[in-house]
């Protein structure tokens, strides 16, 4: 790798484009298995390499799956009926339900939209970076900019997802319920996005791990890993995101529109773990490894991703270098926390599922994940518990 002195002597554009590649280089070197790695490259070169999430315009993503017709129409999963039912009866509407006429100032300090925690005020001192008061509420406005953008993009990826697993599922309750999901999603991209524009006036384009990971759930023809990527991956990790979330703000209408999401997610993430069990059950120990090894690559895009290099770009580039932010943010508190209680809504559910086995929680252990081990898995939460988290 390029010494951070020759990096600094660049002018800013090359230098971040070598880090893209170093980012990309980093992602295929940590792969050991082989055909993880064939499936995620393509992803990786449009999202580190390429940047098309970021070029401004409409980006096509080839999607290729089978869609699966039963014209038994038997009902073959009680549970998925009963989630089905519970779906309907908690439909609610963002523009009625959602005070719109709420004040929301994100640098107010009596309701923020994020603590001002969320400065990593001691890390950036570190590196002779000094922020005033009026700076840190910039710096916490546009960071939480920045997150909701991020988790409206989910969002969205979550509503084609949801759209093709509603295709793909093999039983007719899991479709029932898989069209009640895409109406969910089809909501929370909408109120995401009138907070974002109404209230706090800035959207940020895609993170380009989330992309990657995007990418890959969309070109992946086999049913089951658009499930296991977006109800498990994307769902799971955001469910945690938002319960930390809904607790820390003090924005009254962020925490409402948070309440309603989380009830929805938790549906979300109990489909998927209700389909992959039964499924897993039955698939040989090679696909099941091969499954292990996807997840947790996957895992590793979705924490990196909060490295929030966006930010990076646009308040401290020409302060410090990225891998010095990079380690900022790995060490902020805030940050740090927000980590922890997504991943602890995570690995339950692995274990659950039948994909944590001795072999990849090792890999797991590694990057100080296995401390979530033996949880409370989606099946055994309702939204209260998320809620009182």
């Amino acid at each position: 790798m390029l010494p951070d002195r020759a990096l600094a002597s660049m002018p800013s554009p090359a230098a971040r484009r070598v880090r893209d590649v170093f980012d990309a280089m980093k992602v295929a070197t940590r792969v050991e298995n082989k055909k993880v790695l064939v499936d995620l490259a393509p992803s990786v070169a449009r999202g580190l390499l390429l940047k098309e999430g970021k070029q401004g315009e409409p980006v096509p993503m080839r999607a290729s799956h089978e869609a699966y017709f039963d014209f038994r129409y038997q009902g073959d999963y009680p549970e998925m009926y009963e989630l089905y039912r519970r779906a309907v009866q908690n439909q609610w509407d963002g523009d009625r339900q959602l005070d719109w006429s709420t004040d929301v100032d994100p640098q107010n300090p009596e309701k923020p939209v994020f603590p001002i925690e969320l400065v990593p005020m001691e890390g950036l001192a570190a590196h002779g970076i000094h922020l005033d008061h009026a700076e840190q509420m910039r710096f916490v406005s546009d960071f939480s900019c920045w997150l909701l953008s991020q988790f409206m993009h989910g969002e969205q990826g979550a509503l084609f997802a949801s759209a093709q697993v509603t295709e793909c599922v093999r039983w007719t309750d899991g479709k029932f319920y898989g069209a009640t999901q895409v109406m969910d999603e089809a909501r929370h991209l909408e109120v995401f996005l009138r907070y974002l524009e109404s209230k706090l006036g800035k959207l940020y384009q895609v993170n380009d791990n989330l992309f990657t990971i995007l990418d890959a759930l969309m070109r992946d023809s086999r049913w089951d890993m658009k499930f296991l990527g977006m109800q498990i991956m994307v769902e799971g990790l955001a469910l945690g995101a938002f319960s930390m979330m809904y607790q820390s703000t003090r924005e009254p209408l962020l925490k409402e529109m948070l309440r309603y999401v989380i009830q929805d997610e938790a549906r979300h993430v109990h489909y998927g773990v209700l389909a992959l069990k039964r499924h897993f059950a039955e698939l040989s120990p090679r696909e099941l490894r091969e499954r292990e090894d996807w997840t947790f690559e996957v895992a590793c895009l979705m924490r990196d991703r909060f490295l929030a290099h966006e930010i990076y770009d646009e308040w401290f580039a020409g302060h410090m270098t990225r891998p010095q932010w990079d380690q900022v943010m790995s060490n902020s508190p805030f940050l740090t926390q927000f980590r922890q209680t997504m991943f602890k809504r995570l690995v339950p559910n692995l274990e659950y599922i039948g994909i944590f086995s001795p072999r990849i929680r090792a890999h797991y252990d590694k990057v100080g994940l296995t401390q979530y081990a033996g949880g409370r898995n989606a099946s055994e939460l309702t939204a209260e518990d998320l809620l009182a988290a």
